[in-house]
């Protein structure tokens, strides 16, 4: 079986790489980063580290393709691929779509693009800009043959640099959800991934869980100083924090899908555990990073504390000192980071918050962060 994996970064090899070899798949790997692509043509294989274990697999079967340099043998690959499979940020599927519609229009048979993104709804989004490179017969003649399943994946898979290029240390732990609705044909065997029929309670448990208490612990971690996220989670103040934080998550989920109360609240306990790993070593501003995005109105903080106060009429208070140690998040390094404090000199904090998060100026949420900040 043939692979096509756009994405040749830690997350790409260290996770769906590692899994797709398991599942005995041959894997092209498609970047533009020339260095990864050469080194995968001349080793054909490399390390996955298991962080904590002492453990290590190596993977094999794999090769590369740069997506510009050789976009015609990267078309090939796709029109002979039973999979194609994306890690590559959100921001970056409109920039992949184009090549990507090129070859799955040339393909004869039926196949699966699975976008790995963190984000809701990745694959979908794909398809939209895919769709958008294609005329409407074109859309048509793709849509016989080529499922869009969505998808949710989880894996800590820190900033690292390793003697080996190719080598990549990921935590033990890693949850690969697919829904089965829009799979196309047969679904891919692949011992990792779990297939459900609805994909929206595990998404949401995902963000509002690992998402959520990775932020909380970054932006609480760089107030109090900290510089690695396993250093802030030791704190036990800040521990106690998250834990309330995704307590308020958890009351959300728990409302909303029915997850059994006590096995919710172990897995807080799983979460918090894996962020305590000490052969981790992950840096507050990689986990804080683009903080505009993670202060927007459907990601891991403002779209669980508003639900919350929907669902309680009151306010989640360990989740409003998080977003309120967003909003002072000030990395220089961090392009969101700069523009976000441009907004907070320009308009104050509280009217900054209000315009990332698209919320009205009597929204319970604004005002509970206000009195925060005051």
């Amino acid at each position: 079986m043939k692979a096509v994996h756009f994405g040749a970064g830690n997350i790409g090899r260290g996770f769906i790489g590692a899994l797709l070899a398991d599942a005995k798949f041959d894997t092209v790997f498609v970047d533009v980063n020339q260095e990864l692509i050469q080194e995968l043509n001349e080793k054909n294989s490399y390390t996955v580290e298991l962080a904590g274990t002492g453990e290590a697999e190596t993977v094999t079967g794999v090769s590369g393709l740069h997506s510009q340099a050789d976009e015609e043998k990267v078309v090939q690959a796709i029109v002979e691929a039973d999979l194609i499979t994306t890690a590559v940020g959100p921001h970056v599927l409109a920039m992949i779509a184009p090549l990507l519609a090129k070859g799955l229009l040339k393909k004869q048979g039926t196949a699966n693009v699975i976008a790995c993104e963190n984000v809701i709804g990745g694959s979908h989004i794909l398809k939209k800009h895919v769709w958008e490179a294609l005329t409407e017969e074109e859309q048509h003649q793709v849509n016989q043959k080529i499922g869009f399943p969505n998808a949710a994946v989880d894996r800590i898979v820190p900033d690292q640099t390793n003697d080996d290029l190719l080598t990549v240390k990921v935590e033990p732990y890693y949850e690969w959800v697919v829904e089965t609705k829009d799979i196309h044909g047969t679904r891919p065997d692949i011992s990792g991934i779990t297939y459900v029929d609805d994909l929206e309670p595990y998404i949401e448990r995902k963000l509002f869980t690992v998402n959520t208490g990775h932020a909380a612990t970054a932006y609480l971690g760089y107030q109090y100083g900290y510089k690695q996220v396993k250093e802030a989670i030791s704190d036990d103040a800040i521990k106690e924090k998250v834990k309330g934080a995704l307590s308020e998550t958890g009351a959300v989920l728990i409302e909303k899908y029915g997850f059994e109360r006590d096995q919710h609240h172990q897995y807080i306990e799983k979460i918090i555990s894996r962020f305590e790993n000490p052969d981790l070593l992950d840096e507050v501003t990689r986990v804080g990073r683009a903080p505009m995005r993670k202060l927007s109105k459907e990601d891991r903080l403002v779209k669980p504390a508003s639900e919350f106060t929907a669902l309680f009429n009151e306010t989640p208070s360990h989740l409003v000192e998080v977003i309120a140690a967003a909003l002072q998040y000030d990395v220089t390094s961090d392009q969101e980071a700069v523009q976000l404090q441009e907004l907070v000199e320009k308009e104050g904090p509280v009217e900054a918050f209000r315009e990332v998060a698209e919320l009205e100026k009597d929204h319970l949420l604004v005002k509970a962060v206000q009195e925060q900040l005051q």
